[in-house]
């Protein structure tokens, strides 16, 4: 049986990776993308798997792609490979004190 303080860090780490997954999605999207393209450079990005789909497929590059929605962009490949806990503790108080 798996203890519950372990269930609760893996569906924390699940809710967080799906939060952040919605939210810069979204904000792609407001930025300018196609839905499929600003789900699948965040996907690719946050996932680090690649490149993605429409507008950054293989065949094309992050290059039109807004200045925010790079800051953005480069944020999900900090979170997704060097894990979003980690990224995220160094946004709390309690860590720089």
């Amino acid at each position: 049986m798996i203890s519950p303080p372990i269930v609760t860090n893996i569906l924390a780490f699940v809710f967080l990776y799906l939060f952040i997954f919605a939210s810069a999605s979204l904000i792609m999207s407001l930025l300018g993308l196609d839905i499929l393209s600003a789900v699948a450079s965040v996907a690719a990005t946050l996932g680090n798997v690649g490149p993605g789909l429409g507008s950054v497929a293989p065949s094309a590059n992050y290059l039109h792609i807004p200045l925010a929605g790079k800051w953005l962009l480069s944020f999900c490949m900090l979170a997704g490979g060097l894990e979003i806990h980690a990224i995220l503790v160094l946004c709390t108080q309690d860590f720089w004190k």
